[in-house]
């Protein structure tokens, strides 16, 4: 997955990278109910085809598809990344790795214990390692080790360059124990997530010095303790390898090495095809064309997918009829279409076929999906309108979007701290509240945004026609002349009151008529003014006019807005017959050129644009809404009557989302909300950044209003949760300290359980402590979690022990083929 580094504050890693969806997005909804017991809500298992050990074949190499080369191997620089964490966690040892549960576990590689022995006055825990642990030169892992990495992200050296300290800033001496094999930590505060530390644990050769710390393991490990050992790292080739380690002790890699490869995630399909890759994360658009491989099979039918498969028999002919015709510059052309089809068509097939050899392997990633309300300034700093756009989604739906066709349980996540699985997982968001319409309407209302708020016109809004700017300057003389009438009115007979309305009336008429006239005239600006007259006065004082919406001939049902696409073709009665079809064709146009790679589900939306606008050509009766009697009032929307505004402005938040190639899932989500937010009145101005840019110069610089990211899961919520979640601060510059709370939104309150759990030691108490503090942050309203990502991992079909491991971290000791024979098919296949 693609990410950004954190510019400022301090960084814990777990929690250092904000996920950005590229391929898969996820999306949950959720209840807003909770009991006051923990929640025994079970994650979604691990699918890695585990197999006995010896059952795998002993040799042959693997081929890992990562992102990018790694900047670094140093796991505690700002810029380490996934790929720096995968190589790490086989060559170095992590003391207390993840289970499948989402729990830390000790690793019996490294310790034969570690427990706290002292709780007053300062707690100590006590490290007995394993007494065969060694790093590659030979010498024992101890106490020096743990010494030096505590001294440089103790934070108390600013000449190594850190991305955290958490945890280690507690820390008031380690020193040996009993023997060589015991290290005593002693902390100077109580310290909740002790476990969290050491890991990955570094030599003192690399640890002890700045300048090795901060240059020497950028790119090389020369002394590691795992089951592999660095080979080489290969910028022109993009590989990082790594081979079995002689002086590892533990049970004996079943790999000679492992290679990882850095493919970016548009060419991995071709790198399944190619056989350069055995593993790989792929997107749902790849993981649907291994499905298809594999339903396939080799049954020898023809394809009925991929190019040339929506061919009709009536366009081919045509085509073949062009190839053969007596037009000979049109032969030429459509032979050489002919050609590059057919080469395409045996390019795919091959493609397809050379994807059967592999598995899909999914599950949920330990990640989550949120939307985030930056509450820095602007509509969004009002806590109730942010609690409104929270009580607009319908996150089941949005949950169902993205896992459902996946084949995964698409249920809203409850928690901004745990996942479903984990202990200490509550669904927490009652103290929000479930999607409710009426209740959103409520909260806005409060919050001073009404119908009539907007005195002015937005920006990109026309004043309308000129006959109802004549119409509006007729009500103001109108209005001043009755002003005079009143006080000259005791001079006034009745009937002569009743023969000035009269003369009125008539005057009215007479400019409706020369509306009417006007507004045929500006017919050929239809387009314009039926937008522009959305946010008119008279628009608000009469509702919109959906186009459709009537029973007259011609008309057809209508549809709920399509969630998919944030395009709503709305126009007033008068002219609606034309206006329509003009509306509906350019909205397809606008559709067919708004990015480059599209998703099947956003071409049926197109198509289901286009087969409106023909079809309304076609019907016997006229275009729907043509019919429309003069001066009917239009229905207004079940919801509202259109955008709110407060004090002349309208109610419009900017929603920021990437516009990549992999980010289609996760603008469609967008869209959905967007569609959501608009049933209550809130306008959304949907802008689209480049992937590289999304994050480092939109969201960690907080340029937007709305927008969508990832957090990764973690065991420690005390520790890698508070920098999120915790209220920002002025500096001294007059600038306001994040840490990574990017929302901006934080209490004084979360801070304190924050704080009074990281110092708990006794568990129990401490998930306690981080329910409420998950129940304020949902109070808050800056961050809604949707869902659990989806992680789909393409797998040579013989390859056991690897896939998707959810939250468990991989063995890499475990990994390897079944078959012997098949060790390095289909990667090491000839093309």
């Amino acid at each position: 997955m693609s990410h950004v580094g954190v510019p400022r504050g301090t960084v814990r890693k777990r929690r250092s990278l904000a996920l950005l969806t590229a391929g898969v997005l996820t999306i949950p909804a959720l209840a807003g109910c909770s009991s006051d017991s923990e929640e025994t809500s079970r994650g979604v298992p691990q699918d890695i085809a585990p197999a006995a050990r010896d059952r795998v074949a002993d040799g042959s190499t693997v081929n890992w598809a990562v992102d990018a080369m790694p900047t670094t191997l140093n796991a505690f620089q700002a810029d380490a990344d996934s790929a720096t964490t995968k190589i790490t966690g086989a060559l170095l040892p992590t003391l207390f790795p993840m289970d499948a549960a989402g729990q830390p576990k000790l690793n019996p590689d490294y310790l034969e214990s570690a427990k706290i022995i002292e709780r007053e006055p300062k707690q100590v825990v006590l490290y007995k390692l394993n007494q065969q642990a060694v790093w590659s030169d030979g010498r024992e892992i101890g106490a020096p080790d743990f010494v030096a990495q505590w001294r440089a992200l103790s934070g108390k050296d600013s000449a190594f360059w850190t991305a955290r300290n958490a945890g280690y800033e507690r820390i008031e001496k380690i020193e040996r124990g009993a023997d060589d094999l015991q290290v005593r930590v002693t902390f100077a505060k109580p310290y909740a997530d002790w476990r969290s530390l050491f890991s990955p644990l570094y030599p003192k050769e690399i640890t002890g010095k700045p300048d090795t710390f901060n240059d020497g393991a950028r790119t090389a490990l020369k002394n590691t303790a795992g089951p592999f050992q660095l080979k080489s790292v290969s910028k022109a080739k993009g590989t990082v390898t790594l081979v079995r380690s002689p002086r590892w002790w533990g049970e004996k890699a079943k790999l000679d090495s492992i290679v990882f490869r850095a493919v970016a995630p548009k060419d991995r399909t071709k790198a399944l095809a190619d056989g350069t890759v055995h593993i790989t994360d792929v997107d749902a658009t790849t993981a649907d064309r291994i499905a298809l491989a594999l339903r396939d099979g080799s049954n020898g039918q023809p394809l009925t997918h991929g190019p040339g498969a929506d061919l009709t028999p009536a366009a081919a002919l045509r085509s073949w009829a062009l190839a053969h015709g007596s037009d000979e510059e049109q032969a030429e052309i459509a032979q050489a279409a002919r050609e590059k089809n057919r080469k395409a068509v045996v390019a795919y097939g091959a493609e397809q076929k050379a994807l059967r050899g592999y598995a899909l392997r999914k599950s949920l990633e330990p990640a989550y999906t949120q939307l985030a309300l930056n509450g820095e300034s602007g509509p969004l700093a009002d806590d109730r309108v942010r609690r409104a756009v929270a009580r607009a989604l319908d996150r089941q739906e949005l949950a169902e979007t993205v896992l459902k066709p996946l084949g995964l349980p698409a249920k809203p996540l409850g928690s901004h701290l745990a996942l479903a699985g984990q202990p200490g997982y509550k669904d927490g968001s009652g103290a929000l509240g479930d999607q409710n319409t009426k209740e959103a309407q409520a909260l806005l209302a409060d919050a001073g945004w009404t119908q009539g708020g907007a005195a002015e016109k937005p920006k990109d809004t026309k004043a309308g026609s000129e006959a109802e700017k004549k119409d509006a300057q007729d009500k103001k003389k109108d209005a001043d002349k009755e002003g005079t009438e009143d006080k000259e009115g005791t001079e006034k007979t009745e009937a002569e009151k009743k023969k000035a309305e009269e003369k009125k009336a008539d005057e009215t008429d007479k400019d409706g008529e020369q509306a009417e006239k006007k507004a045929d005239k500006d017919e050929e600006k239809a387009d314009r003014a039926a937008v522009g007259a959305d946010d008119s006065a008279a628009s608000r004082a009469e509702g919109l006019y959906i186009v459709g919406q009537d029973d007259k001939p011609g008309a057809v049902p209508v549809q709920a807005p399509d969630a998919s696409t944030a395009t709503h073709v709305l126009a007033p009665a008068r002219g609606a017959a034309a206006q329509s079809l003009a509306l509906l064709r350019q909205a397809s146009a606008v559709s067919a050129v708004s990015e480059d790679s599209t998703t099947t589900a956003e071409a049926a939306s197109k198509a289901t644009v286009q087969d409106k606008a023909t079809a309304q050509d076609k019907q016997p009766g006229g275009a729907a809404g043509a019919y429309a009697p003069l001066g009917t009032a239009a229905p207004a929307p079940a919801s509202v009557k259109g955008p709110l505004g407060k004090d002349g402005k309208t109610l419009t938040l900017r929603f920021v989302l990437p516009s990549g190639p992999g980010s289609q899932s996760l603008r469609g989500v967008g869209d959905r909300i967007a569609a959501m937010l608009e049933k209550i009145g809130i306008g959304t101005e949907i802008t689209k950044v480049p992937d590289e840019s999304y994050f480092k110069d939109h969201i960690a610089s907080g340029d937007y209003d709305l927008a969508l990211y990832s957090w990764p899961a973690t065991a420690y919520p005390a520790t890698d949760g508070r920098p999120i979640y915790a209220k920002p601060e002025p500096a001294t510059d007059g600038s306001l300290l994040v840490e990574q709370n990017y929302t901006r939104v934080g209490t004084d309150h979360i801070d304190q359980l924050f704080d009074q759990a990281v110092a708990e030691l006794d568990e129990k108490a401490a998930r306690e402590l981080m329910k409420q503090a998950d129940a304020r942050i949902w109070a808050a309203a800056g961050s809604i979690p949707l869902f659990q990502r989806p992680q789909l991992v393409a797998v040579d079909k013989k390859l056991a022990n690897v896939g998707a491991f959810g939250f468990a971290a991989p063995r890499y000791q475990d990994i390897g083929f079944t078959d012997r024979r098949a060790a390095g098919s289909p990667a090491d296949r000839k093309k």
